[in-house]
């Protein structure tokens, strides 16, 4: 047993999937609950997700020995001002957000002396869909995992988390928060931001019913993550702005290069581009498959 009472705020896709996946592998006697929606926390109850819910957090801050905040970043704020003057002195707290440099400054304003026992923390997992509904106990493994510590995080904090991710599969890596913000951009954030631009495109279209009855399967692949929650991306997208920004103007200009030679007609360079990409995307794809095969054996 890793932690004895564990409290999530914000038991959505990541919260309830950490919860479901700490009760699988015995990593904490109780997981207690913590949200704005009561009837999200009755579900979470009812599914078997936690053990049970507090509409006020406060309450429980000082008996947890950790507290995960699942919250969207622009939540974060107001989350970290409750909790921090309850916090018990050795209570672990750790965030899943999907940028790091905006959190971590929050986590220095408003923890105070309690910012060592602060881990930054990131999952890389998901899905497009939302809500307690959508958690899993799997979504995790073989994944990347990836912690933020600053100089100042204390190291047994540092090392219980990353007990933790392992423990529910995740494959965990330390990083510097400029290096994680400037590679999730590139990787995670500009993805979405595609997919995002595509379906508006098609849209605007004053035919777009005709577009949409008639999309093959490779756009509802690449669009499906345009179905993720509206709220959590725009707060991802305001404080990870330069890198994501600066991202989407670097591949405008492959954009436009494709352009160039499609309309020049030519057909050899089109072909090695996409010979490229397609050599590229197979190695990645296929090492990927093979991690998750051998983390699941």
């Amino acid at each position: 047993m890793l932690f004895d009472r564990v409290v999530i705020a914000g038991v959505g896709l990541i919260g309830g999937s950490m919860a479901l996946a700490m009760k699988q592998h015995s990593l904490a006697r109780e997981i207690v609950g913590a949200g704005r929606k009561v009837e999200n926390l009755q579900l979470a109850v009812e599914l078997g997700v936690i053990d049970r819910y507090t509409e006020t957090i406060e309450d429980e801050i000082s008996r947890a020995d950790l507290v995960v905040v699942a919250v969207p970043v622009d939540a974060m704020e107001r989350l970290l001002k409750r909790i921090a003057p309850r916090l018990a002195q050795n209570t672990i707290v750790t965030d899943v957000g999907s940028v790091k440099g905006a959190i971590v400054e929050l986590a220095q304003r408003h923890l105070g002396s309690h910012f060592q026992n602060f881990v930054p923390g990131h999952p890389v997992a998901g899905t497009e869909n939302s809500g307690v509904l959508a958690a899993l106990a799997e979504l995790f493994i073989a994944h990347p995992i990836i912690l933020t510590p600053t100089f100042q995080t204390d190291s047994y904090a540092t090392q219980q988390i990353s007990k933790l991710w392992k423990g529910i599969g995740g494959n965990v890596l330390e990083m510097n928060v400029e290096e994680h913000d400037r590679i999730l951009a590139a990787t995670s954030h500009l993805p979405h931001m595609l997919a995002y631009a595509l379906v508006n495109h098609l849209a605007k279209q004053s035919d777009s019913e005709v577009f949409f009855e008639l999309a093959a399967g490779g756009f509802y692949d690449f669009t499906r993550i345009a179905s993720s929650d509206a709220v959590m991306w725009r707060d991802i997208c305001l404080h990870n702005r330069h890198e994501i920004a600066k991202d989407i103007r670097s591949l405008s200009k492959d954009l436009e290069f494709i352009a160039q030679k499609i309309d020049l007609g030519d057909g050899a360079a089109l072909q090695q581009l996409f010979e490229r990409a397609k050599n590229t995307r197979s190695q990645v794809g296929d090492h990927r498959q093979q991690r998750i095969k051998t983390a699941k054996e």
